[in-house]
């Protein structure tokens, strides 16, 4: 597969190998780390407190949703999101750390100078403006490889003290990258989701194996706050981690439920309580836009009031008792 190199002018492209001292030392934990690190952009964010947040391509709204989400509220505590660039869950994450204006850490299974996916030209380009990275163990001008993707999450494992699994069904390319954290010690974070869900069937079973589940915001809270240990993480999620350069990040705690109003809310609850409808039908129930009412179901579905049924309809939860 042939893919011209992109030239980011503002940037060098820069090589680092384990003798550099700029070469991130939680990579060097890796029994196979990479010989060398093709780079453009920031090395200091490579060697700043980070975790790595990771999920389907083939992401559900609410994949999308929890991903950027959980990316923001982790760039809010100081931490540089790691992930891997592609369609779905992980663009999702670099998109919500880029909302705060915090670095982000993309690491490729091509040559860093190397677009891939096609369309995420003007992503990268804000990953780099923000004070981010593009890495990959690639030379310049290397092609995508199925290979070359699974071998790279052994790296995005590498870098974080921490990996996020937000949505990955059976089987999934994200189990490479929940082994190499728990080759390497560290944390494995995973979101539950509905046992209907083909793309949460992964990360179920993670938790059965013994994963940290993240069941709300509280709970990734306090996986942050036993993980990460350094001053000045963890300061209230109003007053986020300032960093040179970048300006102060806003209050993201309760950001969808600011933006919806509670008759949105309940009119779409009175429908799905009468009969359970596609997200498609419940426009004009809450006078918003179809990628609104996503948004309200998939916050909704996040904390149990509705459910989504195998034809891919929304209902009301309905609880004994």
């Amino acid at each position: 597969m042939s893919k011209k190199s992109v030239v980011y002018p503002k940037f060098a492209q820069i090589e680092l190998t384990p003798d550099d001292m700029s070469y991130p030392g939680s990579l060097r934990e890796l029994s196979d780390a990479p010989k060398k690190l093709y780079l453009i952009g920031s090395i200091e964010a490579l060697n700043q407190p980070t975790i790595a947040i990771v999920g389907s391509r083939k992401a559900s709204p609410y994949g999308l949703l929890c991903s950027a989400r959980f990316a923001k509220r982790a760039a809010c505590h100081g931490l540089v999101v790691v992930s891997g660039g592609a369609i779905g869950c992980d663009q999702a994450a670099h998109q919500g750390a880029l909302e705060t204006k915090s670095p982000t850490i993309v690491v490729l299974g091509c040559g860093a100078d190397i677009v891939y996916p096609n369309d995420a030209h003007q992503l990268f380009a804000s990953v780099l403006a923000a004070g981010g990275a593009i890495i990959s163990e690639l030379p310049w001008g290397s092609p995508p490889a199925r290979w070359a993707f699974i071998k790279r999450n052994r790296i995005i494992a590498g870098l974080a003290q921490a990996t996020l699994i937000v949505e990955a069904g059976m089987p999934s390319g994200t189990f490479s990258t929940a082994d190499s954290t728990l080759a390497l010690g560290r944390e494995l974070l995973v979101l539950p989701g509905s046992i209907l869900s083909k793309q949460s069937a992964g990360c179920n079973h993670l938790i059965a194996q013994g994963a940290w589940p993240i069941i709300d915001d509280r709970s990734f809270d306090d996986a942050l706050s036993n993980i990460y240990t350094e001053p000045p993480l963890l300061r209230g999620f109003s007053e986020p981690q300032k960093r040179s350069g970048l300006s102060e990040a806003p209050d993201e705690m309760n950001q969808l439920e600011q933006t919806a109003t509670a008759d949105a809310y309940n009119n779409i609850m009175e429908r799905l309580r009468v009969i359970p409808s596609f997200p498609d039908e419940l426009v004009g129930t809450c006078g918003k836009d179809v990628v609104e009412v996503i948004r309200y179901l998939s916050a909704l579905e996040f904390s149990g009031q509705v459910t989504r049924l195998i034809d891919g309809r929304f209902s009301a939860a309905f609880k004994n008792g």
